[in-house]
């Protein structure tokens, strides 16, 4: 697990003993339990369906597109199986180091976080739900809540945008491309809130992800602005594969030269960091996330106007040249709904941030023994995904 993780983790079960130990206890459910398990289903339908419509592609001699489906998909493999290996070297994972060695190298890094996180979680849910045991489910569960977010925005989200860019431009779809293109969204909405929910469950109070109406509203706010800007690129790339790579690109750079200046620390090894910075860069082009544990709000404000700013332009240059779209698109619906999209993501994250976002601070913290006030936030609650 990252570095930084670890040490606020520990920060906020301080506080949690502090205030008052058996008042702020979190508590593993089976529910939890099967959360963890519904998510390893669904990656490992998600792996399935991107097989499978790979092998269609290359077996009717479209080799183009059944390599680029595999290409992202590798490419999310080899980040994932780096990391969770590192993760288990900075944790100082001693026993069965070979297997853990074996196992990343035949790319089975994530199946065996889920084993330890369903082994954890199975005790803590079923067994005996102690601290000892919510504290290592939950140390599982973050790191592969990550790894998860690495997947969705490394692979589903890529995929998803060239899955739809074949659809637009070919005349015969196929039942594995809509069954790949839903399974992209699933992996998202999965990892998106996921992760929100672990992170939330380790703030010291009880007040948790919890409830659906603000599940749900979150996911709408995620989802919502990315089918928009998601549709917007596609756009594009129907008018001009070269210029959508080119903003992809530019927009890349723009979000690592800012990553870079924000000088985040997640990670214990350097290599690890600038690794990591390279692929929040990447998260950064699709979505917003908090990087480094600061007050985000004007940030994420001048993130969402740039990303309106833009989306306005690029769906009036493609209503401009219209002509050179193929007919067979139905670009005033898709305009429509990608601007009717992006208007209703952004009431739902107003929505989010004004009723259901915590404002959470610790009251006290140790130090050399003595009890000091605190005044900022307990800094874990500062690594939510925005």
């Amino acid at each position: 697990m990252f570095h930084s993780t670890k040490k606020n983790i520990l920060n906020c079960f301080t506080c949690n003993e502090v205030v008052s130990h058996e008042k702020q206890q979190k508590r593993f459910t089976k529910v939890d339990f099967l959360i963890i398990l519904f998510g390893l289903v669904v990656y490992t339908f998600d792996i399935g369906t991107d097989l499978w419509t790979a092998k269609n592609f290359l077996c009717e001699g479209q080799y183009l597109k059944g390599i680029l489906i595999l290409s992202t998909g590798l490419f999310s493999s080899i980040i994932i199986q780096f990391f969770s290996c590192t993760w288990f070297k900075e944790d100082e994972t001693e026993k069965l180091a070979w297997t853990f060695y074996l196992l990343h190298s035949l790319y089975g890094g994530l199946f065996t976080r889920y084993y330890f996180t369903l082994k954890h979680g199975y005790r803590a849910a079923f067994i005996s739900n102690s601290s000892t045991n919510y504290n290592l489910c939950f140390s599982a569960m973050a790191d592969i809540s990550m790894l998860q977010l690495f997947k969705a925005f490394l692979e589903s989200t890529p995929q998803l945008i060239l899955q739809i860019h074949i659809v637009m431009a070919s005349d015969d779809s196929t039942f594995s491309q809509y069954v790949s293109i839903a399974l992209s969204f699933c992996s998202i909405s999965c990892a998106t809130v996921n992760y929100q929910i672990i992170l939330r469950k380790s703030l010291p109070d009880k007040n948790e992800f919890s409830g659906v109406v603000c599940k749900l509203i979150y996911l709408f706010y995620k989802l919502m602005t990315l089918t928009s800007w998601i549709l917007t690129i596609v756009l594009l790339s129907m008018l001009s594969i070269i210029g959508s790579i080119v903003l992809l690109l530019i927009l890349w750079f723009v979000n690592l030269s800012w990553v870079i200046k924000q000088n985040t620390e997640f990670c214990k090894f350097k290599v690890t960091e600038s690794v990591y910075r390279l692929i929040v860069a990447i998260i950064l082009i699709f979505t917003f996330f908090n990087i480094k544990g600061e007050n985000t709000a004007i940030v994420q404000t001048v993130y969402y106007v740039f990303r309106i700013i833009v989306t306005v332009i690029i769906l009036c240059i493609c209503g401009y040249w219209k002509s050179l779209l193929d007919e067979k698109i139905y670009l005033s619906t898709l305009i429509i709904v990608a601007v009717i999209f992006l208007i209703l993501g952004i009431i739902f994250l107003i929505i989010y941030y004004i009723h259901f976002h915590p404002n959470i601070y610790c009251t006290q913290d140790e130090i050399d023994g003595l009890e000091v006030e605190r005044v900022e936030p307990c800094r874990f609650s500062k690594f939510l995904i925005q």
